[in-house]
């Protein structure tokens, strides 16, 4: 039987008429294609982690193709934090600029330090992430998604037409592509909670270092069960504060919808960039450091809350003398019973 590919199109969340028709022009333009499962729901960061579109978007097996407004990191992570995991599907359709900060950042990332996502088991399947603001082009996101579908579809079997046997594929087996499914009509799902503002985990960078807990004072994260942190309460954030993101070590946290694209999940920032993170993050021209401006947006929401201003309170590096050792026998133990 044929591998059938699941698409889902994240709608913008303005009503700006080009871009509701490049995403319906990529709609009809998947129609026709067999194979494909196109779902259409509202924009993903606005969506409820208990809402119909976050509910029907956990029911899709296999590889899954996303096409949304947002980063593709941004989209990835978002996806995470609602407990729809897989690997980085690899797409060809990227902004040159990305490639560019990609190749840089592999090879800056010279350090050992454990990030959270190394403790992690990942289900085997990819979910692959367009940005919608690669290109206006709906064709080429088309030509990608089928190209995705093709890659996919691939399966093995032997020149008789059977499958190879479970001891290993036969010397003569040759790849050929399975018979096309019939097309199905796309799914359209509707979801009207309103916007919404939290700030999304990048848990490839994370290390887990806490900074963010002991910043943030609005109750937004918390750790789960095996004190890995989280976000906890979303809907605490305070609307258009990103001030957690300055002060994160590593850049690992996002907030998709910020109009700085370091904040909002571009490439721009690698992790354990040694620099001064401020003018990047859209910060004014001062002399003032990331921390300070952090420290400047946080006491504005606090007082806009009624309750007092700390100034530079919690900016104390938890983990600032701390030594990355190698693993011992307990430390294996623990990822043995993380994985159980």
């Amino acid at each position: 039987m044929a591998k059938r590919l699941s698409v889902v199109i994240s709608q913008s969340p303005s009503k700006n008429p080009k871009k509701k028709k490049l995403e319906e022009d990529i709609v009809m333009g998947l129609m026709i294609e067999s194979g494909i499962d196109v779902t259409v729901v509202p924009n993903l960061y606005d969506l409820k982690a208990d809402g119909t579109g976050m509910l029907a978007l956990k029911k899709l097996g296999g590889n899954m193709v996303v096409c949304s407004w947002l980063f593709e990191r941004a989209a990835h992570w978002v996806l995470d934090r609602n407990q729809i995991h897989g690997h980085v599907g690899e797409t060809l359709l990227k902004n040159e600029d990305d490639e560019d900060e990609e190749d840089e950042s592999a090879e800056e990332e010279a350090d050992e330090k454990d990030r959270v996502i190394d403790q992690r088991e990942i289900p085997d399947r990819k979910i692959y992430c367009l940005d919608f603001k690669t290109t206006t082009r709906a064709n080429e996101y088309v030509e990608e998604i089928k190209r995705i579908h093709a890659e996919n579809a691939v399966q093995i079997v032997g020149l008789g037409g059977s499958a190879p046997a479970s001891n290993g594929a036969s010397s003569n087996a040759l790849p050929v592509v399975a018979a096309p499914a019939e097309p199905a009509e796309p799914v359209r799902i509707e979801e009207t909670d309103g916007r919404r503002w939290y700030p999304v985990i990048d848990y490839s960078r994370c290390t887990n270092c806490m900074e963010c807990i002991d910043f943030c004072l609005f109750g937004v994260y918390g750790v789960d069960r095996i004190d890995t942190i989280l976000v906890e309460q979303p809907d605490n954030c305070r609307k258009g504060c990103p001030a957690c993101s300055r002060v994160c070590p590593e850049n690992a946290i996002m907030f998709p919808q910020h109009k700085t694209p370091a904040i909002a999940g571009s490439a721009d920032a690698a992790a354990s960039m040694k620099i001064d993170l401020s003018q990047l993050f859209g910060a004014p021209e001062s002399n003032k450091s990331a921390e300070e401006i952090a420290a400047l947006e946080r006491d504005e929401q606090l007082v806009m809350a009624g309750r007092d201003a700390v100034g530079m309170a919690g900016l104390k590096k938890r983990q600032e003398n701390r030594v990355n050792e190698p693993k011992d026998e307990l430390d294996d133990l623990v990822d043995q019973l993380d994985n159980f």
